[in-house]
């Protein structure tokens, strides 16, 4: 029996662009991205999973309960939706979790979503083949990873998988393995540097990103 889960509404047959990460904090630029994908892939919906932590980081993060209220805080868009599924599903790591939300939802088509900057690191993710073979995957270019990430030893195995860029329509139509890369604008902004300059303080208790929690709303022509 598929244990029940509490996930966004959604409709069968809809597009799922799935975004991961600890978002800790979120900020503009996951907004920015979420937006990007669903004009550039055609995506019916974008879920935000925040993870418990990530395995891949020494430190842990903010309890999942503050970057969660920060995230609904940041963003305000009917097709972006943040949710606590790796929690509620009890798995670690991203081929995981695919796995477990393939099983709970088989009437809706995923898509793993990524930053450039993760593309260049997916080779030491677990399982990470695997991914590419589950679900179709949109990296989105961010700042300094550009190159980088097309020289990555994803791109490299995987290099018969790639979309181009001119085609990311055409991605959520394609059986994996298949990947698309695209450029959008910059928005040169990371959690990382924000904990560092301190203006996170979700570890103690406090939601407050400052120069990062502005809300974000859809803009007038989204649907």
């Amino acid at each position: 029996m598929v244990p029940q889960y509490s996930l966004p509404m959604t409709r069968p047959g809809q597009v799922i662009g799935l975004l991961g990460g600890s978002f800790d904090p979120p900020h503009a630029g996951h907004a920015h991205i979420s937006r990007e994908a669903l004009k550039r892939f055609g995506l019916d919906r974008v879920w935000w999973l925040v993870s418990p932590g990530n395995p891949l980081k020494s430190r842990g993060p903010a309890p999942l309960d503050k970057r969660m209220a920060a995230a609904r805080t940041l963003i305000d868009h009917p097709r972006i939706h943040v949710t606590d599924f790796e929690a509620q599903a009890g798995t670690r790591y991203t081929a995981e979790t695919l796995s477990a939300l393939q099983q709970a939802r088989p009437d809706l088509r995923f898509v793993w979503l990524m930053g450039a900057d993760n593309l260049a690191q997916f080779h030491l993710w677990q399982d990470w083949q695997q991914i590419m073979h589950r679900v179709p995957v949109g990296v989105l270019a961010r700042p300094g990873a550009r190159t980088v990430a097309r020289s990555s030893k994803a791109a490299r195995i995987f290099d018969h998988a790639r979309l181009p860029g001119r085609m990311s329509q055409l991605l959520v139509r394609t059986a994996p393995p298949v990947w698309c890369f695209v450029n959008v604008p910059m928005v040169s902004i990371s959690s990382t540097g924000l904990r560092a300059r301190g203006d996170w303080q979700g570890a103690h208790g406090d939601v407050t990103a400052q120069g990062a929690n502005t809300r974000l709303s859809a803009p007038p022509s989204s649907g």
